[in-house]
């Protein structure tokens, strides 16, 4: 079976069994609908194509609203495409709960998008240290990257140097982590640990 988009809810605390107190996410998880279904003889590979999370009609173009009325469904924010071979098992228009798949799984894999944090300087960037004493003629450079590389050869930055630049805002997965509860009736599911990306992002759930 594939997996389900979702939506990070935010981040809560269960006692485990030996009595200690778990960290964990809460996630929206479905429900989703198969909105295609690719196969080997006529896309060249195979998959299901999945959507998530209602949206207005008025909001959505005319082709994907054409999409989704031969899918027989209303328009959804979210589609992502799971690869295998599913063509035997689901159909245009199914609906897929979080019961359907992880009710039995101990451990899930969790792709987001990390929190964009802007234009960010060596230190929080890459943990430098910076360049140290502010004696001996160093003036302003605590936070600076220090020497960047060589003089008259190769009179150039290596590509990869780490320096400054943006930060975050970049897809993450987070693998294995471990299912501390499922509770169908409100579609959530709840991971032991930390999901990369802001309260109300999108995530995709891999079983």
């Amino acid at each position: 079976m594939p997996g389900l988009i979702g939506k990070k809810i935010g981040m809560t605390s269960v006692f485990g069994a030996d009595g200690k107190n778990i960290p964990c996410t809460v996630i929206e998880a479905g429900p989703c609908v198969v909105t295609q279904i690719r196969t080997v003889e006529n896309d060249g590979y195979a998959a299901v194509q999945l959507a998530y999370d209602e949206m207005s009609e008025k909001h959505a173009s005319a082709p994907l609203k054409g999409h989704f009325e031969k899918a027989g469904t209303t328009p959804k924010r979210k589609l992502v495409e799971f690869k295998a071979d599913f063509a035997q098992e689901l159909k245009l228009g199914d609906t897929l709960t979080v019961a359907d798949i992880f009710t039995d799984v101990t451990y899930v894999d969790v792709v987001g998008t990390s929190k964009g944090k802007g234009f960010q300087g060596v230190v929080k960037r890459h943990g430098f240290a910076g360049v140290g004493g502010a004696t001996h003629g160093q003036h302003n450079r605590l936070r600076h990257p220090g020497s960047l590389g060589a003089s008259s050869w190769p009179s150039r930055v290596f590509k990869g140097m780490r320096m400054a630049g943006h930060m975050g805002n970049e897809r993450v997965k987070v693998f294995n982590l471990e299912v501390v509860k499922v509770i169908p009736e409100n579609n959530l599911l709840v991971v032991k640990g930390s999901v990369p990306g802001a309260k109300g992002s999108y995530v995709i759930l891999e079983d």
